[in-house]
């Protein structure tokens, strides 16, 4: 899984926030509703234009983080 072709950081939308491309659907929000039970499905009805995929690159955009290194993502 390649998450950067699911997840961007551009300063001009939402703060700066990681994101999944081409929303404004923060990669939090999905985690937050991963963390509380929501399946992916649940996900994808409240965010439509969010894909099974970007789901899974949120995941392992998170587990990146996990490893406690700075991580540069391109605009």
């Amino acid at each position: 899984m390649n998450w950067l072709e699911h997840i961007t950081v551009d300063p001009a939308v939402c703060h700066g926030k990681a994101c999944i491309k081409g929303t404004r659907v923060m990669v939090s929000v999905i985690l937050d509703n991963l963390a509380a039970g929501a399946s992916q499905e649940e996900i994808r009805r409240d965010y439509p234009s969010v894909s099974d995929e970007a789901i899974h690159a949120a995941i392992a955009y998170a587990a990146e983080l996990s490893h406690e290194r700075v991580l540069a993502v391109p605009a």
